[in-house]
């Protein structure tokens, strides 16, 4: 009769730790703005004249004189001035942070063994 016999006994343990971080920003920023101007400026001037002016001295000592005059004049001026203005500005900024973490613990026992035996009746293997 032949006998051989292993048998083995454990105990495992393990454990995992993992650390994730991430941060970032954005600033955003926007800028918008109109202007509108426009000048008109005018300017007329009329001026009107006419004349006559007669004088006469006669040999007899008389004497003549006659005068006729007209002046006219016309003065206009004219200004305008338009202003306008539209704005916008906007400012965005954003920051963030985020960590995660992660811890496990794992932990196993084992037993094992096997078994030969020939014996009279036979061979058998046994095994757990």
């Amino acid at each position: 009769m032949s006998e051989y016999g292993d048998f083995s006994m454990g105990q495992e343990s393990s454990e995992l730790e993992q650390l994730h971080q991430a941060s970032g920003g954005e600033q955003d920023f926007q800028s918008q703005f109109g202007v509108f101007e426009a000048d008109h400026s005018a300017a007329e001037s009329t001026d009107f004249e006419t004349g006559r002016h007669v004088e006469f001295e006669g040999a007899d000592g008389t004497r003549f004189e006659s005068t006729d005059f007209t002046n006219y004049s016309h003065d206009t001026e004219e200004s305008d001035h338009v202003f306008a203005a539209e704005g916008s500005e906007s400012m965005h900024s954003a920051q963030f942070s985020e960590i995660d973490a992660l811890r496990a613990q794992m932990g196993s026992s084992f037993a094992q063994g096997t078994q030969i035996s020939t014996g009279g009746d036979g061979f058998s293997i046994a095994g757990n």
